[in-house]
């Protein structure tokens, strides 16, 4: 919402104005003064605040008392009390006709309530029509007419050096504006779960601003604000945004399919190393190297093998492992991407037509076991865009009181066994679990190995 940190990092974007009383003159011995208000005076009435109301469930400061057993042993009630919460952030009107609104996933995340409130200062409650936290990005519809809209420009175009200019809600103080450059271009490792492609520019950026319009000096929407750096929650001059290309892709997948429906290769790597180069034969470290090719899957069938060291894709150099998953994972399934490999230190082209991502397949726990109702659990696998090298069954959420909740079991955990047999899916639990009427879980709990016995 107005802050969501990437360790160092701030998420928000914002802008602070020059006093209102302070006015350049017109002229200046008959020579116009160069001024950016008709522009902003154009592209300032697409730009929105976000307000949103939500809740959060408190914790207790002592770990036993979120124990379900020792809530019961001291007479705690088993509803965990939770805490309204409201937020404040930006967007940006990309369609005026639908009353859509472009802003950041992290934004609205669990929000109950959004209002919308436009520069005019008519509010209206939004309707979420999607959101993809992969890359930050979220649509909103607005009831009303008489908007003003943002063209989004071709950010493919975009160069270091270019003049542009923020437009958000910083600190809640309403409409802002503050222009600078655009510093580098192509920045990832920001939100290492994302998909990246950020636009660096140092327009001053602060908290509230998240979801805001960065704006060319055409008054086109060049990119979404996401993120920044920071030692201490302010500006520094290191503000990222969501490339416009990347945020039009992503609401039209919204808009046809509800979610975004992403590519997948289909195989494992890793980054090249000093060792790795040596080894392969290569000048430097840039590359991915393929150890497995997932059968069936679009690489198998466009003829890459393990071994190989994928290079580019479409063209554009791939540093490591993580550029190539980001690289395929901001195309969508069923397009053609054009692969560069090494191979035995010869150059190869690929040509490979992506697969998709397998929506995570989310069940209610209740069939599985009486003692796990109130879970959500999904299949933890290489094909699953949550997965990191860790296979199972993911706990997605728990209710909050519920029988699952009660025996202690947390959103996030990882089902790697039952009844002393391995699980790497929903299948695997399904079978073990109605072996017996008693549980015995092994659990991943961020570095910790668990045994949770369910009864």
């Amino acid at each position: 919402m107005t802050a969501r940190p990437f360790a160092v990092l701030a998420a928000f974007t914002a802008l602070a104005a020059a006093p209102a009383h302070a006015q350049l003159p017109s002229m200046v011995d008959g020579t116009p003064m160069p001024s950016l208000a008709p522009m902003v005076e154009r592209t300032a009435p697409a730009v929105v605040n976000i307000a949103t109301r939500g809740s959060v469930e408190l914790r207790g400061s002592n770990p036993f008392m979120d124990d379900p057993f020792f809530r019961r042993f001291f007479d705690m009630p088993d509803q965990p009390q939770r805490r309204q919460t409201q937020s404040a952030g930006s967007g940006v009107i990309v369609d005026a006709k639908e009353g859509l609104v472009l802003t950041n996933a992290h934004v609205v995340d669990g929000a109950d309530e959004i209002d919308v409130t436009l520069q005019d200062d008519r509010n209206f409650k939004a309707e979420v029509i999607g959101t993809d936290p992969a890359s930050d990005i979220a649509l909103l519809r607005i009831p009303a007419e008489n908007l003003a809209e943002l063209k989004m420009a071709d950010s493919a175009e975009a160069r270091v050096g270019d003049f542009v200019v923020a437009i958000g809600n910083p600190f809640g103080l309403g409409h802002t504006v503050t222009s600078g450059i655009i510093s580098a271009l192509g920045r990832s490792g920001i939100n290492p779960e994302g998909y990246e492609d950020f636009i660096q520019t140092d327009a001053s950026i602060n908290p509230g601003n998240s979801g805001g319009a960065l704006v060319n000096l055409r008054g086109e929407l060049v990119g979404v604000n996401s993120a920044i750096i920071s030692r201490g929650g302010g500006n520094i001059g290191i503000g990222f945004a969501i490339p416009a290309n990347m945020a039009r892709s992503v609401m039209d997948q919204l808009l046809e399919f509800g979610e975004v429906r992403r590519g997948l290769l289909g195989v494992n790597i890793y980054t090249i190393t000093p060792d790795i180069a040596e080894a392969y034969g290569v000048k430097d470290n840039k590359g991915a190297l393929v150890s497995q090719v997932m059968p069936d899957s679009a690489a198998e069938k466009a003829g890459v093998q393990a071994g190989d060291i994928i290079r580019k894709v479409d063209g554009k150099t791939i540093d490591d492992a993580n550029a190539l998953r980001n690289a395929v994972g901001l195309k969508r399934s069923g397009d053609t991407v054009v692969l560069e490999v090494l191979r035995d230190g010869r150059e190869r082209t690929i040509r490979a037509r992506l697969g998709e991502q397998a929506a995570s397949e989310q069940v209610a726990a209740a069939d599985l076991h009486p003692g796990l109702q109130g879970a959500e659990l999904e299949t933890l696998d290489a094909s699953s865009p949550r997965f990191e090298g860790q296979a199972g069954v993911l706990v997605a959420n728990v209710a909050p009181g519920s029988p699952a909740a009660q025996r202690g079991l947390r959103p996030g955990d990882i089902i790697t066994g039952v009844n002393r047999q391995k699980v790497e899916n929903l299948a695997d639990l399904r079978s073990h679990a109605a072996e017996g009427q008693s549980l015995l879980l092994n659990i991943r709990r961020g570095n910790a190995n668990l045994i949770l016995p369910i009864r």
